[in-house]
């Protein structure tokens, strides 16, 4: 039987997470207490008990050899050392993996006999779980767990689903306790509804504060969280782009957020033109920028895309090739995956009212587009590209999967390069190049723009 290329990835990632959930389950076995499951408030309480555990004890000088052969046998639990003691060490081992001698035979190579092992109780509380030991105690045994999270600065981020809400208050104050740093949680709401494309969210727990520092390629990004779009789950994709570029290189950035990308392009020394339609977004790169010494290479504006495309790239690429020299490079990242590919319009006949004179040892312009793409081979996104730019793409310089963002839908970027075809020669009526980002279209799924 042959699968498609989609049934394989699903297929390959369901036995992923079965062998890791059973290897975690494996672990905390023994230690879920009946009395957390579906509580709705936290009850820190609960999880205080007495557990018989195995210790082997043995001599100081024989420590560590003893641990190597029992470092996968051995207990961990938050806030517990695994080995104790001054003359003689204790040495605490999980008990769902050591249940008599025989599990531990091995020892007799070192000379340690039977009468080492001994099993004991001892206090195992709130403090000796991680987070996600405590979800799996209290969340329903019989329904998707709480997978994933986001951290952002003091911000945790949730995306909780529906069978979890009932336990969203206990979720936040777990967070909270768990993580050092965590000051504020929030759920993210499922619809969003706005024409600058922030989500909505709720604060679960900890203090309303969204204005975060965050470090990201060498650069510090501020924000408001609640009034802009930020996913840190993006960094290597932003690292990868950035790390393309050369000194000199232009670069445009047509949905820049906060800077992720224009920031360290201007840092790298590669003039840079950078574009959000959200004004909070645009006030937040402009800091950014100066906050990161790029004032010298980034221009920013607050436009729609396309506006933004017909109006500063047009006369950022007619500068490029008046004066760039010769092996320099003018790429483009349009990184809105959910609208992103629509956008592609713009380019059509961009510069059929120009008699600009191509320099034969310049480029044409690389186009990183993002998009999502769901129920569909990813090649997919060429015919798409094409069809919104009302042009065949001779060559693409790649497809690339840039993450799985829900069940079937995954975000990838399609590289290719403009031609003079396209730029020089409009294919649809200009009437129809007059349209707007749509200000209320509703977005269900996690990561609709960055």
């Amino acid at each position: 039987m042959r699968f498609s290329w989609r049934k394989c990835l699903w297929i390959s990632e369901k036995i992923a997470r079965r062998s890791k959930h059973y290897s975690r389950m494996t672990d905390f076995a023994g230690f879920i207490p009946a009395a957390a499951r579906g509580m709705t408030l936290l009850d820190r309480a609960v999880f205080h008990q007495k557990v018989s555990v195995p210790q082997v004890q043995v001599a100081v000088g024989k420590l560590e050899s003893v641990v190597q052969k029992l470092r996968k046998k051995m207990l961990k639990l938050e806030q517990r050392k695994p080995v104790f003691g001054d003359d003689v060490k204790t040495i605490l081992l999980h008990p769902e993996l050591v249940k008599s001698w025989e599990d531990v035979r091995e020892l007799e190579e070192l000379g340690i006999d039977k009468e080492s092992l001994k099993f004991e109780e001892i206090e195992v509380k709130y403090e000796n779980f991680k987070s996600d030991e405590i979800f799996r105690s209290v969340l329903p045994e019989d329904q998707e767990n709480l997978s994933s999270f986001s951290r952002i600065g003091h911000i945790v981020h949730v995306n909780l689903k529906d069978h979890l809400l009932p336990f969203k208050r206990l979720i936040g104050e777990v967070f909270l306790d768990k993580i050092p740093t965590c000051r504020t949680v929030v759920n993210k709401l499922h619809t969003i509804d706005s024409e600058f494309r922030n989500f909505q969210m709720e604060l679960l727990a900890g203090v309303e504060d969204y204005q975060v520092e965050v470090r990201e390629n060498g650069c510090v990004f501020e924000m408001d969280f609640s009034r802009v779009y930020w996913n840190p789950r993006l960094a290597s994709e932003h690292e990868r782009i950035v790390k393309s570029l050369n000194p000199g290189d232009f670069f445009c950035d047509i949905f820049a957020g906060v800077g992720p990308f224009s920031v360290p392009a201007g840092r790298r020394k590669c003039p840079t033109v950078a574009n959000d339609l959200n004004p909070d977004s645009v006030k937040w790169l402009q800091h950014n920028v100066k906050r990161n010494k790029a004032e010298k290479f980034v221009k920013s504006s607050n436009k729609d895309g396309r506006q933004f495309i017909r109006e500063d790239v047009k006369d950022f690429l007619l500068d490029f090739w008046k004066h760039a020299e010769t092996g320099r490079d003018f790429i483009i990242a349009m990184n809105l995956p959910a609208l992103a590919i629509e956008f592609l319009d713009a380019f059509d006949g961009l510069l059929q009212d120009t008699s600009i004179e191509i320099p034969g040892n310049t480029k044409f312009p690389l186009v990183h587009v993002y998009t999502f793409v769901k129920d569909a081979p990813p090649d997919s996104v060429k015919v798409t590209a094409e069809a919104h730019l009302s042009h065949k793409i001779p060559a693409i310089e790649g497809i690339s999967f840039v993450r799985n963002v829900a069940p079937n839908k995954d975000m990838f970027r399609l590289s290719f390069r403009l031609t003079r075809d396209i730029l020089f020669s409009r294919k649809r009526p200009a009437d129809s190049l007059v349209q707007e980002i749509p200000s209320k279209k509703q977005c269900t799924s996690e990561g609709e723009k960055k």
